[in-house]
């Protein structure tokens, strides 16, 4: 399997992509062709449990990989997840569902991937015959850092550093970073957004006399963002596996197409959704949701992308983004992989804060994509609802997606001769993760003290406390430097 830049490079091997996450001239790694499961190979994958489907997905694009071996590592990475099915679909009596992907050891989505991503990592450099140390960097709204730390702790050869808004996460993700425990890991705050992280990052990554400095410091950059091949890929997986109990608990039939509803941020997750499409899983719609940081419902709508506007905090904060870097991939897709268009673009919105699509190119996205958003009270009020109807605690993620897929419904039901699907609403995080929004979503009472919130929580819903977040009460604040978005470059090159 050979990927290629969306801004122009020569193709490389998907080890290649995951050892140098991003493009050297800054664009993001996509599959050459994609590879699609025949009729055989989908079929094959309906008795399998979670890990042999993730082992199928991912060795169409890590060809060097040996089966047996990818499969014991992906049962090593899921066996820390604290349910024996790493990611749950369940049914709910409006006839939607639910894809449970918060059982993991930060009690996020992100999990799904980067428990995987150090194999993929160390395997890819064994293939590459790289010997230096890798200094994997993330930027991150929230969950991606917590992941990324706890995936990569401890690991040899490997050194991680995350970079977060320093108000930008919750009180319980900022816990979940600040205490985390291992010889190799580092935490920074930085004075700004994720965007201005996000944009750090990027510009370490773009710098070829810091890649010089680091390697010859024996150092490698590695990211763990969503940028990198290599957390992506995991993610394609468990839309196959969703439709997979769909049709092994007969609520559907093999063929029968079906709706994703994803919170959308970076737009990896949804991304991913669609590179499952394209490899043959049988989708209708994909309904891109968005908190009041509502940038890409109004490109979906417009064809007109534009960052310039203010950035607000929400209660969703791992979707408070105005540069969703993963659009790049499926602009890349709908200009017909123009790389040229792509990267004057990516320009554009680098010097202009926007871009804009043809029209022909927007009746295409909108012929598989639903946009829409939810404010605040909009997400309270579904949060509360869902819970008043079925009994289920929704965290503020899920709550902006099942409130766009419940709007979505609605435009159905009013036109007779649109197609209906059965509707998958992906849940990205435990409501424990959100204890205080959460709260006061299902009371309208407000708490200061996160951990009296999952107390609450847990006596009105009788949902179970992630023993995750139990243990991290009482552990120390281990990092707490914080530093302007100027600084960021500093900080790593005094930790490599």
């Amino acid at each position: 399997m050979k990927l290629i830049g969306t801004r122009g490079e020569q193709a490389v091997s998907a080890e290649e992509a995951v050892v140098r996450g991003i493009a050297e001239n800054g664009g993001l790694y996509v599959p050459e062709s994609f590879p699609v499961l025949s009729a055989d190979e989908f079929s094959a994958l309906l008795p399998m449990d979670y890990p042999e489907r993730v082992a199928c997905i991912l060795g169409k694009f890590f060809e060097n990989f040996g089966r047996e071996e990818l499969l014991g590592a992906l049962r090593e990475a899921y066996g820390r997840f604290e349910e024996d099915d790493p990611a749950p679909l369940v049914r709910m009596d409006n006839g939607t569902y639910l894809l449970e992907l918060f059982h993991g050891p930060t009690c996020a989505f992100k999990d799904m991937a980067l428990t995987v991503l150090p194999y993929l990592l160390k395997k890819s450099a064994e293939v590459l015959g790289i010997k230096e140390t890798f200094l994997v960097l993330a930027a991150t709204s929230g969950d991606t850092g917590k992941a990324a730390l706890e995936g990569f702790k401890n690991s040899e050869g490997v050194k991680v550093m995350v970079f977060y808004p320093e108000e930008g996460v919750s009180k319980m993700q900022k816990l979940q970073m600040g205490t985390t425990e291992g010889e190799n890991v580092n935490v920074v705050a930085v004075r700004g957004n994720f965007d201005d992280c996000q944009r750090g990052v990027k510009k370490i990554f773009a710098s070829a006399e810091t890649r010089e400095k680091l390697l010859q410091k024996g150092v490698r950059l590695c990211s763990a963002n969503s940028i990198n091949f290599g957390r992506l890929v995991p993610q394609i997986a468990y839309y196959f596996s969703a439709y997979c109990d769909l049709v092994t608990s007969a609520q559907i039939q093999m063929g029968d197409k079906v709706d994703f509803a994803v919170p959308t941020g970076n737009f990896g997750n949804i991304l991913a959704a669609y590179y499952a499409m394209r490899m043959g899983l049988p989708v209708g719609k994909l309904l891109c949701a968005s908190n009041r940081n509502n940038v890409l419902t109004d490109f979906f709508r417009s064809g007109v992308y534009d960052a310039k506007r203010p950035l607000y905090r929400s209660m969703s904060p791992s979707m408070d983004i105005l540069v969703s870097s993963n659009l790049e991939r499926l602009l890349f897709e709908i200009t017909g992989r123009d790389c040229a268009l792509t990267a004057e673009r990516m320009r554009s919105l680098q010097k202009t804060g926007k871009y804009s699509v043809t029209e022909k190119e927007q009746n295409a996205l909108r012929e598989l994509f639903f946009a829409d958003f939810a404010t605040e009270d909009d997400t309270v009020e579904c949060i509360y609802d869902f819970f008043e109807d079925y009994g289920y605690p929704m965290d503020t993620h899920t709550g902006v997606a099942m409130c766009v897929a419940e709007r979505y419904l609605e435009t159905l039901e009013k036109d007779p001769k649109a197609e209906k699907h059965p509707m998958v609403v992906v849940s990205t995080a435990s409501p424990y993760k959100f204890p205080q929004d959460v709260l006061y979503a299902l009371t309208g009472n407000d708490v200061k003290d996160s951990f009296k919130g999952v107390k609450r929580i847990h006596l009105l819903t009788a949902m179970k406390v992630p023993e995750s977040l139990k243990a991290i009460r009482y552990k120390p604040i281990l990092f707490k430097t914080t530093v302007s978005p100027d600084k960021m470059l500093d900080e790593v090159l005094k930790f490599a």
